[in-house]
């Protein structure tokens, strides 16, 4: 696509025939072919027939071949009537093909609808808007931004850039292409009040999780009186779930039930996403139960909620539930119960569900040998979770030996640990954390001549560890804390809440657990100290300060929560009869009466 015919000025489409063709008597056969088999004899019939290359007959051919949802043999066969027409001159076979192109998209059929549209301007056709429409989705799915600016380039040349269907599908390429300033500028050319350009911007805020802009946009609409569609409120609950805001996501529930969208599954299980992600569970259930029918997405994101909750046992249930009810299993849905088997210890199950995906013909994902290796190394079987890794079909990642080496900290395991953390740095050098953990696990194992090694490469590769960040939303507002620092507005009223916590937690037995405070110079006191404001502590003791007594506390947290703060957590839902519900990096932890959900197993 990166060719010349993509720049050059498109000839005009050739004059119609004056006269159209006699119906073709095959053609009202064609619907009733529910398989490619069927398709490809009818078509066998009507090339005998001499009327393979009828108008009627391949366009309805190529609409059938690559509706919404058709199989990748579909699509290919459809391309192959296409490439037999000596000289096709009928826009709408163009415009039909790169529908389907645009609808499997991806990077693989990115060069079949770029082949499509370059031949299309070598035989003349002129494309119009729909050839666009379906050709930007393309580029965007394949995030192809230079071939996107080409065929903008062509656009703007056949007068095609600036319309309504157009402008919003350019606003998204070059969003999801990562050009912020170029869908920013186009956004500019919107003439008048357009909720599909809206869409498109808010839509691409929340894939390149910015969040706060798709909020931004949200309102912006509102102020200007544009009615949101289903699209804009499913993207507007995902910024919700990013950012952990429930309470703007239960009004955006309100508002759905009050323009009648929540009988729309897509947008029922958005809400379902929402609630798990911002640690309402009850919610999410409430949600799910309530639908009149589930597809398998929503099937999926409630057992992905429950596993992240900590819900292991409830996940497995729900799943075989979902078989008895007929709905294949996807790759999403084997991710959730992976979680939920990783998170609840339950190592035999999860194995086993693994290898049945092959069962459904579903190839793993990165994602899932995550799974199984966080599954293996969070139960001590560190060298089978080595091993796992090792012999992998593909290349590992290093967010996949990332996790071992979580293990490895966690397990004590330092020799592992360090075969694992040079693995690491053969992929990836650049992430704080992975010095951290390891020069931690040196630390706690009496290798003080390897922890500083490793310090001393940390600060020579410039790497900086990434301050620990937790918010909390009271009153329809998120409050960030970072560790140690005074950023927040009332961060000394929040210190000083954290100190009179601190005493009365004294007072029922809690001791500053200091096991991962690694510091040579520090004596325990010292360490308790770096201990004491951490960015968590400061969230739940702002917290305390601002609601009312037995206001549930919503914490959301960047990094993996430390066990001193765990600790002070469960003894805060006791002594306070407040519970607490935190998000990390991993999982919820549901603090109430002196217990957390996870078991401690985390």
């Amino acid at each position: 696509m990166s060719s010349s015919p993509l720049t050059a000025t498109p000839t005009p489409l050739l004059p119609a025939k004056s006269k159209s063709p006699p119906p073709h008597p095959l053609l009202p056969y064609l619907p009733q072919c529910t398989s490619l088999r069927a398709l490809s004899q009818l078509h066998a019939a009507a090339v005998k027939s001499g009327l393979g290359a009828h108008p009627a007959f391949v366009t309805r051919l190529l609409t059938l071949c690559t509706e919404k949802g058709a199989a990748p043999a579909h699509l290919a066969y459809a391309r192959q009537v296409f490439d037999r027409i000596p000289c096709p001159g009928d826009v709408v076979w163009y415009n039909t093909l790169l529908r389907g192109y645009a609808r499997s998209a991806g990077t693989v059929a990115f060069p079949d609808a770029a082949g499509v549209f370059v031949r299309m301007l070598e035989e003349g056709v002129a494309p119009d808007t729909y050839t666009f429409v379906s050709l930007l989705k393309a580029c965007a799915a394949a995030r192809a931004g230079g071939d996107g600016r080409q065929a903008h380039g062509v656009a703007v040349k056949t007068g095609a850039a600036d319309h309504e269907y157009v402008l919003p599908t350019l606003i998204n390429m070059y969003a999801e292409c990562g050009d912020a300033g170029a869908a920013r500028a186009m956004f500019g050319r919107v003439d008048g009040e357009c909720v599909v350009s809206y869409n498109a911007m808010i839509t691409a805020a929340v894939r390149s999780s910015r969040p706060g802009e798709a909020l931004v946009l949200f309102r912006e609409m509102q102020a200007k009186g544009l009615k949101p569609t289903s699209v804009t409120l499913i993207s507007v609950l995902s910024a919700c779930a990013l950012l952990g805001a429930l309470e703007l996501g239960r009004w955006i529930h309100e508002y759905v039930r009050k323009v009648g969208l929540d009988s729309l599954v897509k947008v029922n299980t958005a809400l379902i996403d929402m609630y798990g992600k911002c640690g309402s569970l009850e919610d999410a259930i409430g949600v799910f139960q309530g639908m009149e029918s589930r597809d398998r997405q929503a099937w999926s994101v409630m057992i992905v909620a429950y596993a992240n909750h900590s819900y292991g046992r409830e996940a497995i249930l729900l799943f075989e539930e979902m078989k008895t009810q007929g709905i294949k299993p996807d790759d999403v849905t084997f991710l959730g119960v992976l979680y939920a088997c990783s998170h609840s210890g339950m190592v035999s199950e999860g194995l086993q569900y693994f290898d049945s995906m092959r069962e459904y013909g579903i190839v793993p994902g990165i994602k899932h040998y995550g799974c199984v290796t966080d599954l293996l190394a969070r139960s001590g079987q560190l060298e089978k979770a080595y091993k796992f890794i090792d012999e992998l079909p593909i290349k590992p990642t290093a967010i996949l030996w990332r996790t071992l080496l979580s293990a490895c900290g966690s397990h004590g395991d330092v020799d592992l640990g360090k075969r694992v953390f040079e693995k690491i740095l053969e992929l990836d050098d650049s992430h704080g954390g992975d010095y951290v953990i390891f020069s931690n696990l040196c630390a706690n194992t009496g290798k003080w001549e390897e922890m500083n090694r490793v310090r001393k490469l940390m600060n020579e590769k410039g790497v900086v560890k990434v301050p620990g960040c937790s918010s909390i939303e009271i009153d329809n507002r998120v409050h960030e804390f970072f560790a140690g620092d005074g950023r927040h507005p009332q961060s000394q009223d929040a210190r000083r809440m954290v100190d009179q916590v601190i005493e009365q937690l004294k007072l029922v037995g809690y001791v500053p657990n200091t096991s991962h405070v690694f510091h040579v110079e520090m004596g325990e006191e010292e360490k308790a100290t770096s201990l004491r404001y951490h960015s968590e502590k400061l969230a739940i003791s702002f917290g305390l300060l601002n609601t009312s007594p037995g206001t549930t506390l919503r914490v959301v947290k960047n990094l993996r929560v430390c066990p001193d703060c765990h600790s002070m957590a469960k003894l805060v839902s006791m002594l306070f009869n407040r519970r607490i519900i935190l998000r990390d990096l991993n999982r919820f932890h549901h603090f109430e009466d002196g217990v957390c959900s996870c078991g401690d197993y985390w």
